[in-house]
């Protein structure tokens, strides 16, 4: 009998994965005895309740005869209003002390003003630790009394949040070693024999006696089946659902709260967090399955008319599963037509599907299943054969940037980009994404769109805004036609390896120059921001800079030099459906979640994260064993 030896040493790699997942909820729950009540001495009658991400500030007012208020402006809030955070009565004989909670997800500058004259006392710039104990001491100046210094001092220091994160990479990097040390091993033949000798003492005996030229132990001869292997020349490009599974697993584990870190959750408005990274790498490898999968199909003689028709149904499930089946919209009780959300992530793959596969159609041209591997090949060739579909796709493009752009918006500005609320200044409160927001509020309706948008808790917005809204999916099409051109470059320089990396590379370097002009290298002062809220071009040119380089090397590690099979990624990249689908819908039931020891505790909410999105990659693996992979 033959033993399944990748198989056996990834079970037990899971296995070792839940132990020390948990460990890490052990640990968590052991550190947590960390206090979150921080009493601020005998000046407080009753204890201040911190959740995660907070500290308490005291603020002391040492002889100064005014009243003073207290401001505070995150630096992730770009141009906003000062918030009021506490007001501070005057000192007298005594000292006079007022208590606050502050952030500590990002640094904050406090601004203190005097209200009687709204002169500004002094400004400070600090960055605050969770659950840290601080006091700001606010006094005249020994040698001007006109003058005011702020000094911040440390009572109580903060904990370390992010040993949790160290933890779990050196849980992982542990397993990793411990799994390439057993592969190393059964790559010896002593070892092998070994354990064959150990687990199939029948298979032994048998071959002991055929040595010894024993003709009774004919019949119990066994053909040994060929272990699986998998090869760079199979015709299913391994590297294409390595890619796509782990863009899936980030993004799994971003939804299930990515252990409640603000880096871990998509961004307010401009600029990138790992959460905005994933959703565009997955649209721009369904933009290559689909070059490739639609390739395959014209060329063994399938009918463009039936293809498309494979299309339109696909895309109409894909649609009608986000928009009754996981709708976030439940999340605000008995969900009726009168409020369903009509856009989603769902609802955007199903029309960047649909068009982007049209587009297809349409203009593609078939390729033999084996090209010449010392062909010469013309410079741009891959994509002057391909003109009418680049002239359509800037076209698009074009419309995009004039409805931004040119757009007439009520009460807003032309042309405006950002998140309203107390953004520019509090100006522009009600126009969030301006001409994006205004199109799905006029086209879909208020109540038809997302509620509460990632820009509400930094800017403060009031009006829903919906990320996968109308005019973003036309950037979510070019998006996906890149990873198109990606998958006509596989198809183009098939088995030409050299060619395909340095296209890639080539393309890489392209889109990040663009994305350098377009932003100038900043987060909020570009011609056009990174914004994965408005799906912007130039975050579409920046995740593609990212998709293409991050394509180029899982191709030239899986299918090129064979130096990774691709695991655990490459299983739940075959059933990305099922396991996006089932994510979502099984996400609040055990062992997904469950009734936490410390909810104010990052360690016990990431090891929750991490053991839900690691049993989805054990799932999609027993799934691949048995073969079963939910196509629509």
């Amino acid at each position: 009998m033959g033993l399944a030896w990748p198989s056996c040493t990834i079970v037990s790699c899971f296995f070792s994965l839940g132990s020390a997942l948990s460990l890490i909820l052990l640990a968590s729950c052991t550190n947590s005895s960390i206090s979150t009540e921080l009493q601020a001495e005998h000046l407080f009658r009753k204890p201040v309740l911190l959740k995660m991400d907070q500290a308490l500030l005291q603020i002391h007012n040492v002889f100064l005869s005014e009243r003073f208020i207290v401001y505070w402006r995150s630096d992730q809030c770009y141009q906003c209003l000062y918030q009021t955070l506490v007001g501070v009565d005057t000192a007298g004989a005594n000292v006079s002390v007022a208590a606050a909670v502050v952030d500590t997800r990002h640094a904050l500058t406090l601004q203190l003003n005097d209200t009687s004259t709204k002169r500004e006392l002094c400004r400070i710039h600090y960055s605050f630790g969770e659950f840290g104990n601080y006091s700001l001491w606010v006094k005249n100046n020994q040698s001007s009394s006109k003058e005011v210094t702020c000094q911040i001092i440390i009572n109580k220091g903060p904990i370390n949040s992010y040993l949790p994160i160290l933890l779990a990479l050196a849980t992982y990097m542990a397993i990793i070693i411990v799994v390439s040390l057993g592969f190393f091993l059964l790559r010896l033949d002593a070892v092998r024999n070994w354990l064959c000798k150990k687990m199939n003492p029948i298979e032994t005996d048998r071959l002991i006696n055929s040595e010894l030229g024993s003709p009774n132990r004919e019949d119990l001869s066994i053909q040994e089946p060929q272990p699986r292997t998998w090869n760079s020349s199979a015709p299913r490009l391994r590297s294409l659902d390595t890619f796509r599974g782990f863009a899936l697993i980030i993004m799994v584990f971003v939804n299930y709260g990515g252990g409640s870190y603000w880096f871990f959750k998509h961004q307010s408005w401009n600029g990138l967090t790992l959460a905005d990274l994933v959703f565009p790498w997955f649209v721009f490898i369904m933009g290559t399955s689909i070059s490739l999968s639609l390739n395959s199909m014209l060329r063994k003689g399938g009918s463009r008319w039936k293809l498309f028709g494979k299309v339109l149904w696909r895309s109409i499930q894909l649609f009608l599963i986000g928009l009754f089946v996981i709708n976030e919209n439940y999340c605000l009780g008995p969900l009726s037509w009168g409020d369903v959300r009509i856009m989603g992530v769902l609802q955007r793959l199903s029309l960047t599907y649909l068009l982007v596969s049209v587009l297809e159609l349409l203009f593609a041209k078939t390729f033999p299943e084996t090209l010449p591997e010392n062909r010469t090949c013309v410079l741009l060739q891959d994509i002057v054969v391909f003109w009418p579909q680049w002239i359509l796709i800037l076209a698009l493009e074009a419309v995009w940037l004039c409805l931004t752009f040119l757009l007439p918006v009520p009460d807003c500005p032309t042309g405006y980009l950002g998140p309203g609320g107390i953004g520019d200044y509090g100006k522009y409160p009600n126009c969030t994404g301006g001409a994006a927001g205004y199109i799905d509020q006029s086209i879909l309706g208020k109540e038809h769109i997302y509620q509460h948008p990632t820009s509400n808790v930094v800017y403060k917005t009031t009006v829903p805004y919906d990320p996968e809204g109308i005019l973003g999916t036309i950037n979510s099409v070019v998006m996906a036609f890149l990873g198109l051109q990606a998958g006509k470059i596989l198809i183009f320089y098939k088995n030409q390896h050299k060619q395909v990396i340095v296209r890639f590379f080539t393309w890489s370097v392209l889109m990040g120059v663009v994305s350098a002009i377009l932003t100038k290298c900043s987060q909020n002062e570009g011609f056009i921001p990174v914004n994965k809220n408005l799906w912007s071009l130039s975050y579409v040119t920046t995740l593609s800079c990212f998709a293409f380089f991050l394509l180029l090397l899982t191709y030239y590690l899986v299918d090129v030099q064979s130096l990774w099979s691709g695991a655990p990624f490459y299983y739940p990249g075959m059933n990305s459906i099922l396991v996006y689908v089932g994510h979502e819908v099984f996400a609040n039931y055990f062992p997904f979640k469950w009734k936490m020891h410390d909810s104010q505790s990052h360690g016990e909410h990431l090891a929750q994260c991490l053991l839900g999105t690691s049993i989805w990659v054990l799932i999609s693996y027993i799934l691949y064993r048995k073969r079963i992979f939910w196509k629509i």
